[in-house]
């Protein structure tokens, strides 16, 4: 049986300092990008495989960053969450952390199922999805000083969140989607939205409210709410085509495709969320960076845990249309 591989080995062939492969495992922040990815290569070329009992005693720190998965719903919009993980998982990696997932049904379910990881494996962090208004897990953290980044604004605490977060803004993106539909010569442009209440969907309904007020156009009566569902987008979208409207700006995918199952051909539909089955039935949609908010939420998180500096307070990304043959 080979020798067990040390990490004194590893700075052999690496031809670098134990320090640096150190640096490279467990705060890879001050280590150069190309002699991080060297050393990451002789790692795995060698099959090192850290001791993480060992640096947990030694550091004090897990190395874990705690996340909800939540069901699939549709199968639609649960593909959001999906890449928003994926991405995360990957950056976390990067950052010499590990993604520990849990399920809850509701939000004291999930202070439960924190307290519960507390005790058994010592996650070091948070993300928290799902913000909604009057969001107790946000309070339940900060409470006991525990790290943690929210992907979803702190719809209740807007402007002074105590915490940081990430963001993408939903209302620019139904912005551009109307913009869109009005260039064309759209002139009765309606919305298909999540009932009142919902600050994602209250968020995203207000940049298509605002981009006609700015046409001198009045949004009055051509919207529609209903839980996100294809079905829901199907009756919304024959309510409004009853009324006149010619092109519908919606919250999600579910409900455009919804809406698209009713439209005529001379109808334009634009979801939101860019999800593979937006592609697949050419929909245009609103795409959100997730990649990029995964990677901003574990930055924030790792300058939390690991750095002096003061941490920065939120990131707010911009979407973009992915234009296909709906709209």
């Amino acid at each position: 049986m080979a020798d067990k591989v040390t990490i004194t080995d590893v700075a052999r062939v690496a031809g670098v300092s134990r320090q640096t492969v150190s640096n490279t495992l467990n705060s890879p922040e001050v280590v150069r990008e190309a002699t991080r990815r060297h050393v990451l290569e002789v790692i795995e070329q060698l099959g090192y495989r850290a001791n993480q009992a060992a640096r947990q005693m030694r550091t004090g720190r897990s190395r874990l960053i705690a996340i909800r998965i939540d069901p699939g719903g549709d199968g639609i919009a649960g593909s959001v969450l999906d890449r928003f993980l994926h991405g995360l998982t990957e950056s976390a990696a990067q950052a010499g952390y590990r993604i520990l997932l849990y399920t809850a049904p509701d939000d004291h379910s999930e202070i439960a199922t924190f307290e519960d990881l507390l005790g058994s494996y010592e996650p070091d962090a948070f993300v928290l999805t799902g913000t909604h208004h009057g969001d107790v897990r946000t309070s339940w953290l900060l409470e006991r000083r525990l790290p943690f980044v929210a992907f979803g604004r702190p719809w209740s605490e807007m402007p002074d969140a105590r915490h940081p977060w990430v963001d993408v803004d939903g209302a620019a993106g139904t912005e551009a989607a109307t913009r869109r539909l009005l260039a064309a010569g759209h002139r009765r442009v309606g919305f298909i939205g999540w009932p009142p209440g919902s600050g994602v969907g209250d968020d995203r309904r207000a940049g298509w409210a605002r981009t006609l007020a700015e046409h001198g156009m009045d949004a009055g009566g051509l919207s529609r709410a209903g839980e996100d569902a294809i079905a829901n987008g199907e009756s919304a979208a024959r309510d409004l085509l009853a009324d006149g409207v010619t092109a519908l700006v919606c919250a999600s995918d579910s409900l455009a495709l919804g809406a698209l199952n009713v439209a005529g051909p001379d109808v334009a539909v634009v979801g939101f969320d860019d999800t593979p089955v937006a592609g697949a039935v050419g929909l245009t949609s609103v795409h959100q960076p997730l990649g990029q908010a995964a990677a901003a939420c574990v930055k924030l998180l790792a300058r939390a845990l690991d750095s002096t500096e003061p941490p920065t307070t939120h990131v707010l990304l911009q979407p973009s249309l992915t234009v296909r043959r709906s709209a």
